[in-house]
């Protein structure tokens, strides 16, 4: 049986990111996934960037903006699996990286959550015309 994880992932104005964020996380291998987005108020249609995407393990919640905790907290509410992960919508994950952490779980019975570092991404900036 497949270890099953809700992905929650706050959202404010990502548009341009969030779908290569659910992609990333939908590329995990061996986990039933569900993935809610959680909408906080964004205003440049991220929350219809996520629909037209189409992608039917994500639920999306709309909600007035009240920062990311509280869309955390709304995630995991609104979450059916016992086991959360977090990413942030301008967030990629590497291949690999759940297996990773669900292989340190189990090497460690008493442990309840892991955790990992971060790369940043130099921001690039457009060519000019």
């Amino acid at each position: 049986m497949q270890p099953k994880i809700s992905v929650v992932v706050p959202c404010f104005n990502a548009a341009p990111y969030v779908v290569a964020t659910l992609r990333s996380v939908l590329a995990q291998s061996g986990f039933d996934l569900e993935i809610v987005v959680v909408d906080d108020g964004s205003t440049d249609g991220s929350a219809d960037v996520v629909a037209a995407a189409a992608m039917p393990e994500v639920t999306v919640l709309r909600r007035e903006n009240r920062g990311a905790a509280a869309a955390r907290n709304e995630g995991i509410a609104n979450a059916r699996y016992d086991w959360i992960a977090f990413a942030d919508a301008d967030d990629l994950w590497l291949p690999g990286k759940l297996q990773a952490q669900w292989a340190l779980l189990a090497a460690q019975p008493d442990a309840r959550m892991v955790y990992t570092d971060v790369h940043l991404w130099p921001s690039v900036e457009p060519a000019p015309s």
